[in-house]
């Protein structure tokens, strides 16, 4: 479920609709991209630290100097006069203006934004509770060692164990030991962010695993793992396989292809079906303003609690895909040819 409190209350939409018409594609598009604040509830935001290395030095400040302000029922820009340079923000991102007030493209080229934006954030909150998790978990086993599971730890362990004996071992074999943390750090990162960003209030309700940058860094982890313990049979059936000669000059591009397009497919998949779930839930909630009536709200509502009940589903489905898939590829990589 995406955050309600993210579109424009009906109040608002009402009094302003003589001046501006509701468009879904701004909320969506806000919702499912960065951002350097963080929406709590209503209007009440958390702005969040911009970090930028400039060709002139280092520049810090709160994101909440450059976020836009509505005055008189208009949004108006806000420029923050740094160190260096002034700065505003230009469509989520930070620009560099003059004088004058207007972008100097050339100077905001010349940027680096090392800025903790709202995925950064977010990222950091999933990898704190995956930290916290299974450290207590870790502990918990420790302690009550040959004892029954109990808490969190009864919770979790059948998932950690249909990791290791439905993923790892029969897609892995013998090796499977190797890549567990690999595999379990995955799926569980995976999972956990997904139910995050369903979750309607702060700190949840955004769209990390949507992000096809975090997605493209866990396809690149694949890619890597799966390259560097891939054994002399695995190149060997990429550069020599038992083929006729003539053939090679299909066969080797093709497999080659294969190597970067598995990982490139694992990006795809998991960006799409996380960001396709934020966007026809936040379509269906934009029927209301869209019609302007509340009349609308039933049908809308009762529609979004459904996709919300497929969405977590497919916060585990895809979870499990993710893992199932590089494990797999792990498998082809290490696996061992007798004859």
């Amino acid at each position: 479920m995406v955050s309600v409190w993210s579109l424009p209350s009906f109040a608002q939409e009402k009094e302003h609709k003589a001046e501006e018409k509701f468009n879904p594609k701004d909320v969506i598009f806000e919702h499912i991209g960065d951002s350097h604040s963080w929406p709590v509830f209503g209007d009440v935001i958390l702005p969040l630290p911009v970090i930028l290395y400039t060709d002139k030095g280092l520049e810090v400040f709160s994101s909440a100097n450059i976020r836009e302000e509505e005055v008189n029922g208009k949004p108006e820009k806000k420029i923050y006069q740094g160190k260096y340079y002034s700065y505003t923000a230009e469509h989520d991102k930070v620009a560099v203006v003059d004088a004058a007030g207007k972008v100097n493209e050339e100077a905001s080229k010349k940027i680096l934004d090392f800025s903790i934006t709202r995925n950064v954030a977010s990222m950091w909150l999933g990898m704190a509770i995956l930290l916290i998790v299974f450290l207590s978990m870790s502990s918990a086993y420790r302690k009550r060692s040959g004892k029954a599971p109990k808490g969190v730890q009864s919770v979790l362990e059948p998932l950690v164990m249909f990791v290791r004996d439905d993923v790892a071992i029969p897609n892995i074999g013998a090796k499977y030991q190797r890549f567990i943390p690999l595999l379990l750090t995955m799926f569980f990162f995976i999972l956990i962010n997904n139910l995050l960003g369903l979750v309607p209030f702060f700190p949840g309700g955004f769209n990390l695993t949507g992000n096809i940058a975090v997605t493209m860094v866990l396809a690149l982890i694949t890619l890597v793992v799966v390259n560097v313990s891939g054994n002399k049979y695995y190149w060997k059936h990429i550069f020599a396989p038992d083929i006729p000669l003539w053939l090679y000059i299909i066969m080797v591009p093709v497999e080659i292809i294969g190597i970067i397009s598995k990982p490139f497919a694992l990006m795809i998949r998991l960006f799409a079906n996380i960001t396709a779930g934020h966007i026809i839930a936040l379509s269906l909630i934009s029927l209301i303003f869209i019609f302007k009536t509340l009349w609308v709200s039933p049908a809308s509502v009762l529609f979004v609690v459904f996709m919300d009940v497929i969405e977590l589903l497919v916060a585990f489905l895809q979870a499990y895909i993710f893992t199932m898939l590089t494990a797999l590829f792990i498998g082809m990589a290490v696996e061992e040819h007798h004859h």
